[in-house]
């Protein structure tokens, strides 16, 4: 047996608290084969813990930050621990292996943010099937008797850690109180793990990030939590808004006042207005749900695949298509507001949505510098973290490429050309997505590295269903937005959104778009599941496999292979890539970006197009590539390899079944719910 103290700290003072633990506990299994270490957690591989064996158990010493959050060396772990939790993709018994118990130290003057983070580890290690060796305590430092007393609880906490290994040692059985039993300690059987590669659905944040919901949805019950990274959660929706009565209706707000629609002929614009979009039941919401928030209406998150490509460990699917670099991408907007309400939306519509700006308008070098600060900061934490060399966290630090994808959308900024212009001085590429609904702003937008416009249904009772647009002359924008984006002469790209049900059925509608368009690209991607919250209808029924997303791109190639042909695929994340072929060139895909060149031609201030800044696509990143667009100078980390080199195709069909098995009962219950 070997017994791992885990600790983390801010001034030093749990690291006392861990070291005399673990003397404690080392005396009492004196003359048993136990070991007892102690280990910061920044020093401890994070990733071992899903095989850690039974008889290693693992006691956590954690303390608390700024509002109840980790301290500063814990920060990677608690990011990895909630995208492990909150990611469908991850087995819900993923730590049924590991044996632990926590201790939390905080200060009580903090009402409910009181040892938050190790009451959270605390929760999710269990939720994931982790086994207590002892009722987990959380200690007070601002009282000095009582149940809570630091001494007090950390006797009680440790003395219970003792018995429970002692137990452990005779082969005995324990409880989480420490008491033991004549059987043996359960076990947890892992049925099966979900592979890395399997259904992992882009999105352009994280990019290819994941939300979903626990709680039940109200500011009260709700917990929110979220993933992009790969991370988790919705939290409060909206509260239900009231609706226009007639197509012109004066502006109607939600009872927290985020919805605005606006009477037919208003203009958008800055103006005068002095509200702040971010009212602080907004701002409560999306700190919950990982954002770091610039001025009244921005912010910026950690995308998922940044922190992956900073371990080596692989890059987003525009990496593998356009050649960027996932550790050095910045993911944030600088309007938190959208005038859709999509069914898959990844914030479960928490942001404020409206059809014109309506609020306070922050600089854009304000928000530019604000974004830059706010987003090294997190990178800061992914400092010794295993596999981040000096090098790549350097580089990390050095922002590259900036994807205006977020929430919401940012074209709905009034100032957005400045914005762009702010990013290209600073030699940072623009990649910005739009939702269709705001062709004169299209229009009006200066070239970009490249444009993205979201193409989520091929007929408008589709569009209505999928995305819940605001405008009552939604159909008409959309169109409009696919004239404009066939003018553009810089990069342009049609963003496909499948959703099993919904829109998999609209092959010649979608092809008649694309011929109307005339974009450079079109993407397509399986549908991201956010979580059962009562307003979303999509389940995991929803969610296509990869299988049937590359089936759909087929014949979707066929149906406009006159022009275009599929060219990438990046399997990981469910997408793929077809290409007008002027960029095969002699017989070479040059789907990837001269960023240098890019930032060339702006400076120069001469007429330039696509065809000026490409570069070709590495063989990897291919469509037929046995690689499937990993890129082979990375490490791909499997989580259970070697079931998946034993039995490849009966694994895969063991998820399958398991995955579909979940949605059925999910559906059930929400059905049970909805006859409550």
């Amino acid at each position: 047996m070997k017994v791992t103290v885990l600790f983390s700290t801010q001034e030093g003072t749990t690291e006392t608290i861990a070291e005399k633990a673990a003397a404690d506990i080392a005396k009492r299994l004196n003359g048993t084969d136990a070991a007892v270490e102690v280990v910061h957690i920044k020093e401890f591989n994070i990733d071992s813990l899903p095989k850690r064996s039974p008889n290693d158990p693992v006691l956590f010493v954690l303390t608390t930050y700024i509002d109840g959050g980790p301290a500063d060396d814990a920060a990677w772990f608690g990011s990895w621990l909630e995208d492990a939790r909150f990611d469908f993709r991850v087995s819900k018994d993923s730590l049924s292996k590991l044996r632990f118990s926590v201790l939390g130290v905080g200060d009580s003057a903090y009402d409910e943010n009181w040892c938050l983070f190790p009451r959270n580890v605390d929760t999710y290690v269990s939720e994931m099937a982790g086994v207590h060796i002892a009722k987990s305590v959380f200690a007070d430092v601002g009282v000095s008797n009582g149940p809570s007393d630091l001494d007090a609880a950390l006797a009680d906490w440790t003395g219970a850690c003792i018995k429970s290994l002692l137990a452990m040692q005779n082969g005995m059985g324990y409880s989480a109180d420490g008491s033991t039993t004549e059987e043996s300690a359960p076990t947890v059987v892992d049925e099966f793990e979900v592979l890395d590669e399997e259904y992992v659905t882009s999105d352009e944040e994280a990019e290819d990030g994941f939300d979903g919901v626990i709680g039940d949805g109200s500011d009260a019950g709700g917990e929110v939590m979220d993933l992009e990274d790969l991370g988790a959660f919705a939290s409060a929706g909206l509260k239900a808004a009231r609706k226009a009565k007639e197509e012109d209706a004066a502006a109607a707000a939600a009872e927290d006042g985020n919805l605005v629609i606006r009477k037919k002929g208003a203009a958008a614009g800055a103006g005068n207005h002095t509200r702040e979009m971010i009212t602080p039941n907004l701002r409560k919401n999306l700190e919950k749900q990982g954002y770091k928030l610039i001025g009244s209406h921005s912010g910026v998150k950690l995308c998922r695949w940044t922190k992956s490509q900073m371990r080596n460990n692989g890059g987003c699917y525009k990496h593998t298509f356009y050649g960027i670099e996932s550790h050095r991408c910045m993911e944030t907007t600088p309007s938190l507001a959208c005038a859709n309400k999509c069914t898959f939306c990844w914030r479960h519509q928490t942001n404020p949505v409206g059809v014109e700006w309506r609020w306070k308008a922050d600089l854009p070098k304000d928000i530019v510098e604000g974004a830059l600060e706010k987003h090294r900061a997190m990178i800061k934490q992914m400092r010794g973290v295993p596999g981040v060399t000096p090098e790549r966290f350097q580089e990390g630090m050095d922002v590259a490429h900036c994807a205006l994808s977020l929430v919401g959308e940012p074209i709905m900024y009034p100032y957005i050309n400045e914005f762009v212009d702010l990013l290209h001085e600073k030699s940072i590429s623009s990649f910005l997505v739009t939702n269709a609904q705001f062709p004169e702003l299209i229009r009006t937008l200066k070239p970009i590295t490249q444009l993205y416009i979201s193409v989520d249904a091929g007929t408008k009772e589709s569009l209505k269903k999928i995305d819940r647009p605001l405008f009552s002359d939604f159909w008409e924008r959309y169109n409009a937005c696919l004239d404009e984006i066939a003018k553009k002469e810089q990069r342009t790209v049609f963003r496909l959104t499948l959703v099993k049900g919904f829109n998999v059925d609209e092959l010649k509608n979608y092809a008649n778009l694309v011929r109307r368009g005339k974009p450079d690209f079109v993407e397509v991607k399986g549908v991201t599941f956010c979580g059962y919250t009562g307003n979303n209808p999509l389940t995991m029924a929803n969610v296509p496999f990869h299988e049937e997303v590359v089936d759909f791109v087929k014949m979707l190639a066929e149906e406009i292979s006159d022009e275009y042909e599929i060219s990438c695929e990046h399997a990981h994340t469910c997408s793929l890539l077809i290409s007008h072929k002027k960029f095969k060139i002699n017989g070479t895909w040059h789907t990837w970006i001269d960023y240098p060149k890019f930032h060339s031609l702006v400076r120069s201030g001469a007429h330039f197009t696509s065809m000026d800044y490409l570069a070709p696509t590495p063989e990897w990143a291919v469509f037929g590539d046995n690689r499937k667009g990993f890129d082979p100078n990375m490490t791909r980390v499997y989580r259970n390899k070697a079931k998946y080199e034993g039995d490849p195709e009966g694994y895969k069909e063991k998820i399958r079944d398991a995955k579909l098995a979940a949605a059925a009962a999910e559906k059930a219950a929400a059905a049970a719910a909805a006859e409550l």
